[in-house]
């Protein structure tokens, strides 16, 4: 009898020691789970400083490339970047990145062109594949919708479409702004794109919003991260279940002191500047990070070569300059 209880002890030991080890092993899991979705800081990253334009001339050469990345690693705390494009020696920026150890998320550029956009498709496909582990997110375009209206929708499609035939395994989406994204509807409404979108990129601009909107007219700079967090919840009820990013925010650096004027109200509510840059980007990490929520500071270099409509403001947005040394504002270190 006293072999069979001294028994029965040893079993029930052994069933409870691997009940707490199964339990902290749960635990373990979860930790690490938890630590693989944290959300992440990153900066939009375009390697057209200087005279470089993206519409015509030389490209970005890789020496160029490695300079700013070396620039951003050593002067920011960002180790997570953005890119616009897998053309036009764009495609060594993944190498380089990988070799720094910053995660990209990488937008395929689509645009009215249809054989560079199957030609960025393709590019896109095979640094995917090459960069598995660097190539966090895709993304097929950028504000497509936001320049053509509905007309290139079937390019968007044709892209996901790829990618997932050609195995690609990183999260898909395309990225666009947060009314396109509501179809252009308030309260927001679905696009459709969901059906094939892992996640939602979201692109959200208070301060062109001063100029062009009539709704959300009038955000200010101490007002702008709780614009971003509002129009961000409109768009994950809209989306239940997506992973919602904030794809781009930021706030003009200069020319200091300048506004612009809303066409539709007359108001004048966005006031450019270094301070009010700074303010707008680290009150809306802190919102983000407080909810565990993904967002992408633009820019990282400021870029001279901005469309005409973006006026004096549109060369302004790079939390670092856009000339040599390229020096970066300490506030972001």
């Amino acid at each position: 009898m006293r072999q069979l209880a001294l028994l029965v002890t040893i079993i029930l030991l052994v069933i409870n020691t691997e009940s707490v080890f199964a339990a902290r092993s749960v635990k373990h899991v979860k930790k690490l789970e938890h630590s693989e979705n944290k959300a992440m800081q990153c900066v939009a990253f375009s390697p057209y400083v200087g005279d470089i334009n993206p519409n015509y001339g030389v490209h970005p050469s890789k020496e160029l490339i490695d300079t700013l990345l070396d620039k951003l690693v050593k002067e920011t705390k960002f180790r997570c970047i953005m890119t616009y494009g897998v053309l036009n020696g764009l495609e060594y920026t993944f190498a380089a990145a990988e070799a720094r150890k910053l995660k990209v998320i990488a937008i395929i550029w689509l645009d009215k062109d249809i054989p560079v956009n199957d030609q960025s498709i393709a590019s896109g496909i095979e640094v995917a594949k090459a960069f598995p582990k660097t190539i966090v997110k895709l993304s097929c375009g950028s504000e497509v919708r936001t320049r053509h209206g509905n007309v290139f929708d079937g390019e968007i499609v044709k892209c996901m479409d790829s990618l997932r035939k050609a195995g690609v395994k990183q999260p898909i989406t395309t990225i666009d702004t947060w009314w396109e994204w509501c179809n252009r509807s308030a309260p927001c409404q679905k696009t459709g794109f969901e059906a094939k979108a892992d996640w939602i990129g979201v692109n959200i601009f208070p301060w062109w919003e001063n100029k062009y909107a009539s709704v959300h007219s009038c955000t200010s700079a101490e007002q702008a991260a709780d614009f971003h967090i509002a129009r961000l919840e409109e768009v994950r009820q809209a989306y239940p279940g997506k992973d919602v990013v904030l794809t781009e925010f930021g706030w003009p650096n200069g020319p200091e002191g300048g506004t612009e004027t809303n066409t539709r109200t007359g108001q004048k509510c966005g006031v450019a500047g270094s301070k009010n840059q700074v303010k707008v980007i680290q009150s809306t990490l802190k919102k983000l990070a407080e909810k565990n929520w993904s967002g992408n500071v633009f820019e990282a270099f400021s870029e001279k070569w901005k469309p005409d409509d973006e006026g004096n403001f549109g060369s302004h947005w790079g939390i670092c300059q856009g000339e040599p040394p390229y020096t970066c504002l300490k506030d972001f270190r």
